[in-house]
């Protein structure tokens, strides 16, 4: 019997909660750009309510995943006592056009999250799994480009069940009204204060998508107080400070970068990057070291250093601890001395 008709057929998988993914498929790639451009993938998931939104994902999100399982389900692991056979993931690819692979990598991508969610029940239940598959903040405020692998989407929703579980590791997001809301259109959910609403997902960062009674609708996040919130991906993007210099005249710029903070990039690429920022061809990178002096950037090693420099220094959330400074190539008159 194939693993999603086994799966199926146990009595453990209708303790499911309804927001569980049961299914992905990639719908489009999308070019973002941290340090340098990469590609997404954008998935439609489905859950076992019927609920289906659009998530963003890298390989290396699913490469991260599959290691976590691994440690912890594969037929090695010492650190639980449930095993199962894991899906194969694409190997890494360290050469070619990144379109070309991102396009390659679907058919297998496809295949790896089929199977995964054809698993066990503590597979799909398993905390770093069911965060994979939510819809994050940022996946709900994204526009998509195009998704030209979608079929026609819809919006219908099973009822969602208020039946208590033995598999309770994460419970199901939830809301309390805390007034009267009634919907204007057949798209919006009507409640009553006090109703208790199953959230299924973020529509905007004003509207949530739930379910109350047995209807699934939308409503303002404003009327309801959160008693369980949907878990939190970090968001990919960070935030890189530069203070760019022209003539007597020094602004700051904050370019936002789709990078991890502790991430290292490539001197070429951090110039490339300010040079489509600024707009100039004719610049120059600092780091202002631990007397207040700039130091022009001219290598890999060079930025290896600055990123090594500010790994002590106070750090603010989603801003990265090193600063670039932003001058003029021939203008050296920055550094106080004479070239």
């Amino acid at each position: 019997m194939a693993l999603a008709q086994q799966l199926r057929v146990e009595s453990d998988f209708e303790q499911l909660p309804d927001d569980v993914a049961i299914s992905a498929n990639i719908a489009d790639i999308e070019e973002k750009r941290g340090f340098t451009s990469h590609f997404v993938f954008v998935i439609e998931v489905k859950t076992k309510g019927g609920a289906k939104y659009l998530i963003y994902r890298r390989y290396r999100q699913f490469y991260a995943l599959q290691n976590k399982l691994e440690e912890r389900f594969g037929p090695e692991s010492k650190n639980s006592q449930f095993t199962c056979s894991l899906p194969t993931l694409p190997a890494k690819v360290y050469m070619g056009v990144k379109q070309e692979i991102a396009e390659a990598r679907i058919p297998a991508l496809n295949a790896y999250m089929k199977s995964l969610l054809s698993l066990p029940v503590w597979v799909l239940m398993d905390a770093d799994v069911r965060i994979f598959f939510y819809q994050s903040q940022y996946d709900s405020e994204q526009v998509p480009q195009a998704l030209r692998r979608l079929r026609p989407r819809t919006r219908k929703v099973k009822s969602m069940s208020t039946q208590s579980t033995s598999l309770k590791p994460m419970e199901a997001p939830k809301a309390e009204a805390l007034f009267d809301f009634t919907g204007n259109s057949k798209l919006e959910l009507s409640f009553k204060a006090g109703d208790v609403i199953f959230l299924l997902s973020r529509i905007n960062k004003d509207w949530l998508e739930g379910t109350a009674h047995g209807v699934t609708g939308i409503f303002p996040g404003a009327f309801v107080k959160i008693l369980n919130n949907f878990p939190e991906e970090d968001d990919p993007t960070n935030w890189l400070r530069c203070y760019y210099y022209e003539d007597t005249i020094s602004t700051i710029k904050d370019i936002a970068v789709e990078e991890d903070l502790n991430s290292t990039p490539l001197f070429k690429d951090l110039l490339e990057l300010m040079r489509r920022e600024f707009q100039r061809e004719d610049i120059a990178l600092n780091y202002q070291d631990a007397e207040g002096d700039l130091v022009r950037l001219l290598s890999d090693e060079d930025v290896g250093l600055m990123v090594r420099q500010a790994q002590g220094l106070p750090s603010q959330k989603r801003l990265f601890p090193w600063k670039l400074h932003i001058t003029q190539k021939d203008n050296y008159g920055v550094y106080n001395t004479a070239p």
